[in-house]
């Protein structure tokens, strides 16, 4: 079709840009560096921190500081309500809320136009471009898509500011002609009841051609049970007959890979992973099969890396370059964004998977560990665990998470995995050291320290009703497309919250 033909027309030239970046990282780094620090200077964040001083890399550490939302937070809100030029040019409308993964704080984070253009929209022009380079024959262009973002109305503040999710800004900014292309339409998508929206969105795209979906696993796991039950189909393949690739992000897709297959029930359907938070969008899936993502290094965002082995929060010391980077090191991410984020700790981990072209793996979040007896067990490892664990007894995760117990009387603990089962299926004392031993494959720290039971007692697991999770998140208010439970904590918090609910 002609709107196929004209988009090919337009991915090729975006080929080209991202092949620019991709083959060289560095020198598109110290451009964008550039480029940032020459429009911050005039900022009040810029005079504060000499930004007409600095010339280098060394000279940008040596200025600014590492910062946090609390130390950011009294410059965010000058801006929310109507301070012009405070940590970009201009004034900025629109802000971003984010609790992290079910965090108790609400942050509002800024989202200028320039990193709305040149970050989230590039990221995502990105994404499509690798994917129409990747896949032949298709045709998803002249379809349909569906995105299932958060759940928040628009919220002005002091008329000066609009706040919302940023899937809420993110729609409400692209051009009229998208609309044509997006399903369903803008008011229930903006919706802010979050089962209604769920709702409404399946009746009002049941009967559309979709090509395209994207959102968290989790939720698309949600999603699609309500649009099957409302559409009397079976899988999703029969009510979108064109649908060819799921857009994905924001948690490991590996524990739903097996429900998500039997939901949209096409076995040539195509998954792309991208990392896209409040803050900006730092990777994508550019080849199908990659076991990492390419990192955005001309997306106006300039990345610098702290080694979690010396990770000691805004007193860190050991910031590296990307060029400083190794393999298989996990780093917290640290960001200098045209959002005005200036060396901004965003607290999540990645490691390298591969140095030119730089691809990553998301391993976590730099608060979302369990170190309780020197295992250093991340997101990341439990991933892999129950992802190999649930494909061994044959069963469908929807939710879990995992804390430290103690046992006093021994003198030491282990794991507790709070996991939503299917109501039928009873675990045995055989599957629980299943799980223990899938533990112990992906984590050798956590394998040396269970060895013979000396340092650590045998994992626990305290099975769940089906539904848990999302009745808890949704009495605690983080009910929606961009709220998560956290996989791994370091206190029982969470879990024991679960558990006293669920009872």
């Amino acid at each position: 079709m002609l709107v196929d033909a004209l988009f090919s027309t337009y991915i090729r030239y975006r080929l080209k840009r991202i092949e620019l970046y991709r083959d060289f990282p560095l020198e598109s780094q110290i451009k964008v560096l550039k480029e940032l620090v020459h429009a911050g200077q005039h900022t009040n964040f810029g005079k504060i921190h000499g930004f007409e001083h600095i010339e280098s890399i060394a000279d940008f550490q040596q200025h600014v500081p590492l910062q946090d939302y609390d130390t950011l937070e009294p410059y965010i809100q000058q801006a929310i309500h109507g301070a012009k030029d405070v940590l970009w040019p201009g004034y900025t409308k629109w802000f971003a809320k984010s609790s992290g993964t079910t965090g108790t704080r609400i942050k509002t984070l800024p989202v200028t136009k320039d990193s709305l253009e040149h970050t989230h929209y590039a990221g995502g022009k990105d994404l499509l471009a690798c994917y129409h380079q990747n896949v032949p024959h298709r045709k998803l262009y002249s379809k349909k898509h569906l995105i299932l973002g958060g759940s928040n109305s628009l919220q002005n503040i002091d008329q000066h500011a609009i706040v919302a999710d940023l899937s809420a800004i993110i729609i409400d900014n692209l051009p009229i002609w998208t609309e044509f292309r997006r399903v369903p339409e803008k008011q229930i998508v903006l919706h802010a009841d979050w089962e209604e929206k769920l709702l409404l969105m399946a009746e009002a795209s049941m009967n559309e051609d979709v090509a395209i979906i994207a959102g968290v696993p989790s939720w698309m796991t949600t999603f699609a049970k309500i649009l099957l039950k409302h559409s009397g189909k079976k899988t999703l393949n029969e009510v979108w007959p064109n649908l060819e690739l799921y857009i994905h992000g924001g948690m490991s897709l590996a524990p739903y890979q097996k429900q998500l297959d039997h939901l949209i029930g096409n076995p040539s359907m195509n998954f792309v992973e991208s990392y896209n938070a409040s803050e900006g969008y730092f990777g994508l899936q550019d080849e199908l099969n990659s076991d990492g993502l390419l990192l955005l290094t001309d997306a106006q965002v300039y990345y610098e890396f702290i080694p979690m082995e010396s990770f000691k929060g805004l007193e860190s010391s050991h910031v590296l370059t990307l060029e400083q980077v190794s393999l298989h090191v996990e780093y917290a991410l640290v960001i200098s964004t045209s959002a005005g984020l200036w060396r901004y700790i965003i607290g999540d981990t990645i490691t390298f998977t591969s140095l030119l072209p730089y691809r990553f793996k998301v391993t976590g979040r730099t608060a979302h560990y369990i170190n309780a007896f020197g295992e250093k067990a991340v997101v990341m490892h439990v991933e892999q665990a129950i992802s190999e664990w649930s494909a061994m007894q044959q069963i469908e995760i929807s939710n879990y998470t995992v804390a430290p117990y103690f046992d006093f009387e021994q003198g030491i603990g282990g794991h507790e995995w709070a996991i939503e089962i299917p109501s039928e299926m009873e675990l045995n004392s055989d599957a629980v050291l299943q799980l223990d031993t899938c533990m112990r494959k992906v984590n050798s720290d956590y394998d040396t320290k269970r060895a013979n039971n000396l340092n650590m007692l045998p994992l626990k697991i305290t099975v769940l009703a089906p539904g848990t999770f999302f009745a808890w998140m949704k009495k605690n208010g983080k009910f929606g497309g961009q709220h998560k439970i956290p996989r791994v904590m370091n206190s029982r918090t969470y879990l024991d919250e679960l558990i006293q609910f669920e009872a």
